[in-house]
């Protein structure tokens, strides 16, 4: 029998994935003669800075396209329109971050000072002039938002930590126990921060009468919102620590606690404290419930069981909403507030991640 070879093309071979290239910069090149053309097209229609950016990207997305068509393949055109969405979607997003960011700087970067940090506000009375004018502090607020969010801290960072080991490590997944409480978990998830901050005030109300306004309250409100972060961020990563490393724990003799303690904990702690810290920056800005719960005050007060307490977050509403008699001081106090609040939420980050890589496997390094 003869052996029929496959007929080959007479022509040079060629593969289709990976003809035809664009220059290394061809994205950028589009990006500014689409921006420029849409600029021309603006300013004969009436210049508008949304409609240039849209336009531009509209037109950068249309001409990568065709030209990635015709010198390339539409596989790698796509891929190009695809990137150039999710990028434009990515600096969509942006812009509203971007924008606050700089507002809140723009406006509070020249009231705070070391006076505005180390001082409570209140009325100064000069002599000299028989002026009584308004100094603004925020000594009284800082106190308070470390006070509230520390105690809040400390009762929902166990119980959400725990109870997340219970979830992953002990409970059965069909039992009844194990479904209520994830049930629970996920409709807490869910509740508004008004309706935490109803709940705190109105069980201190029965406890000690109506005049509850105090920072434990505000803690027990925040907490309710905290636990329920806390627990699905802590579940999530200790379901990711690898099975093989509990098995080999056991393969040795060690009993099931020093497993999770030794083991699964240490294998997770980065994650761990990760979600612990997103939960504190989702409650440590809260107005609502703090405002509900512990009131505000331009005193100073550091004890969380008696009288109302100020945090940054109230302070920077209460400053617009509820401005003094110099309304510029009021104003200032709050953009002050607010960028304090800023920083505070970017200190407890960095932190987070400090003590994340301190405390994180050799191996995950």
């Amino acid at each position: 029998m003869t052996a029929i070879s496959p007929r080959r093309p007479s022509g040079p071979i060629t593969n289709t994935l990976t003809t035809g290239q664009l220059p290394r910069f061809v994205e950028w090149y589009t990006l500014a003669g689409a921006a420029a053309v849409s600029a021309v097209i603006q300013l004969l229609a009436g210049f508008s800075i949304t409609g240039w950016l849209v336009l531009t990207a509209v037109l950068y997305l249309v001409a990568l396209a065709i030209l990635s068509s015709v010198v390339e393949n539409r596989r790698k055109a796509l891929d190009r329109v695809v990137r150039g969405l999710v990028t434009v979607a990515f600096l969509l997003a942006l812009i509203p971050l971007v924008s606050t960011v700089l507002t809140v700087v723009t406006n509070g970067i020249g009231v705070i000072n070391w006076d505005f940090i180390t001082q409570t506000t209140g009325s100064v009375f000069d002599p000299d002039t028989l002026e009584v004018t308004t100094q603004v502090g925020a000594l009284q607020a800082i106190v308070g938002t470390l006070i509230i969010t520390g105690i809040a801290a400390l009762m929902s960072i166990p119980i959400g930590i725990l109870t997340a080991i219970y979830l992953v490590e002990y409970a059965q997944p069909k039992h009844w126990m194990a479904r209520t409480v994830t049930f629970l978990v996920d409709v807490m998830t869910g509740i508004p921060s008004i309706v935490a901050g109803l709940f705190a005030f109105s069980l201190f109300s029965l406890i000690v009468g109506p005049k509850a306004f105090s920072g434990f309250s505000a803690s027990v409100a925040l907490s309710v919102l905290m636990i329920p972060i806390v627990v699905r961020s802590c579940e999530e990563m200790l379901r990711l620590v690898s099975n093989e490393l509990r098995e080999a724990s056991y393969a040795l003799g060690v009993s099931k606690f020093l497993t999770i303690v030794k083991v699964v904990l240490p294998t997770a702690i980065a994650g761990i404290i990760t979600g612990v810290m997103l939960s504190i920056a989702r409650v440590i800005g809260e107005t609502a419930p703090i405002f509900m719960a512990a009131s505000f005050t331009d005193n100073f007060n550091a004890n969380p069981f008696e009288g109302p307490m100020q945090t940054l977050p109230v302070m920077a509403y209460v400053g617009y909403k509820f401005p003094s008699q110099d309304i510029d001081a009021s104003n200032a106090s709050a953009w002050g507030a607010a960028l304090l609040l800023v920083i505070l939420v970017i200190i407890l980050n960095l932190i987070a991640r400090i003590v994340a890589k301190v405390f994180a496997p050799k191996g995950a390094r």
